[in-house]
C-alpha cells in the first residue's frame, strides 16, 4: 500500500506553502519525492490541482525553483503538484552507460514492459493514478485536475491526458516531444523500456493517440523558435498535422526567439496557469 506522505521541507510562499514530501510508491517499488504548493485558499477549502511533469535530467525541484509559478497559483487558488521524473534509489535500473536521456531522470511517463526496467519504470500509472489518489487523500485538494509539462514532461502531459479521457479538465505543454516514435530521444527510450515492437510504442505517442482520441480536450502548446531541439526532437509540425487530420483542437504558439530553457517557461507560465484556471473553475 502506498505510504503516507512524510514532510521533508516546507516554507511560506505567497501566502501559501511550498513543501516537499517523501512516500513509498507501490506502483514504482521505491521511495519517491514530490513537491507540492498549496495556495492560501487551501487553509479553508479544497482546491483544484495542476500537475507539472518535468523534462529530461530534472527532478521535482527544477520547476519549483525556476518557473515562478507560485505567485499566480496563489492568486488563482490552484495547487501545484510536481512529481520526480523517474523512479530512483537502490535497485532501480539505470542506463548502462549513464546517459542523460534514458534511465534515472528519464522515465518518459510510460509503463515499461522490458526488463530490467519493468519492475520500477511505471511512471505512466504513477502520475495518472497513484499520485493523484495519494494527493487527494492526504491534502485539501479535490478531484479537479489539470496536467502540463515541458519537453519529455510535455510529452507526458499530452499522453497522460489523451490516455485518460475525463480525468483532466485541461492540458498544456511547453516544447513537448510531440512524436516520440519518430525522434532520437523517443526511439531510444521506447526501445529500452518497451522493446523493438513499434506497435507497443503507439499508446505512448501523442500523435498516434490523437487519431482515436475518445475526448477532444483542447491542447495548448508553446514552442520557442530558437529551441536547439526543435527540428530533431520536438517536431511540433507532426502534432499539428495529427490534430488537423483528426479534427482535434490545438492552439500551437511559436514564440519567436525563445529557447528550451526555464527562461522560456517562466516567460509564459502565467498564461498557462490562467488557461488551466478557466477549465478548473466550477
Amino acid at each position: 500500500m502506498t505510504g503516507v506522505p512524510q514532510l521533508v521541507s516546507a516554507t511560506r510562499c505567497f501566502g501559501g506553502t511550498q513543501a516537499r514530501y517523501r512516500h513509498s510508491s507501490a506502483v514504482l517499488g521505491c521511495e519517491m519525492v514530490f513537491s507540492l504548493f498549496l495556495p492560501p485558499q487551501a487553509v479553508d477549502q479544497s482546491v483544484p490541482a495542476a500537475y507539472w511533469l518535468s523534462g529530461l535530467t530534472c527532478t521535482d525541484e527544477n520547476f519549483v525553483h525556476k518557473a515562478g509559478a507560485q505567485r499566480v497559483a496563489a492568486e488563482l487558488g490552484i495547487a501545484l503538484v510536481v512529481p520526480d521524473t523517474s523512479p530512483r534509489g537502490p535497485g532501480v535500473a539505470d542506463d548502462p552507460e549513464g546517459a542523460y536521456d534514458f534511465g534515472l531522470g528519464a522515465g518518459f511517463y510510460l509503463d515499461a514492459s522490458r526488463e530490467p526496467y519493468a519492475r520500477h519504470y511505471r511512471m505512466g500509472d504513477y502520475v495518472a493514478a497513484e499520485l493523484p489518489a495519494l494527493i487527494e487523500a492526504h491534502f485539501p485538494i479535490d478531484g479537479r485536475r489539470a496536467v502540463f509539462g515541458h519537453s519529455m514532461g510535455g510529452h507526458g502531459a499530452l499522453v497522460t491526458a489523451l490516455r485518460h479521457p475525463g480525468r483532466y479538465r485541461s492540458v498544456s505543454a511547453f516544447a513537448p516531444i510531440t512524436n516520440p516514435m519518430a525522434c532520437p530521444w523517443g526511439e531510444k527510450a521506447f526501445t529500452g523500456y518497451l522493446g523493438e515492437d513499434r506497435a507497443l510504442w503507439r499508446p505512448w505517442d501523442a500523435c498516434a493517440l490523437i487519431e482515436g482520441a475518445a475526448e477532444r480536450l483542447p491542447l495548448l502548446v508553446d514552442q520557442g523558435t530558437a529551441d536547439a531541439f526543435l527540428e530533431t526532437q520536438l517536431r511540433p509540425q507532426a502534432l499539428e498535422a495529427a490534430c488537423k487530420a483528426a479534427g482535434h483542437p490545438l492552439t500551437l504558439r511559436l514564440r519567436q526567439g525563445y529557447d528550451h530553457s526555464y527562461f522560456f517557461i517562466a516567460s509564459f507560465i502565467e498564461d498557462h496557469l490562467r488557461f488551466h484556471a478557466r477549465a478548473l473553475a466550477d
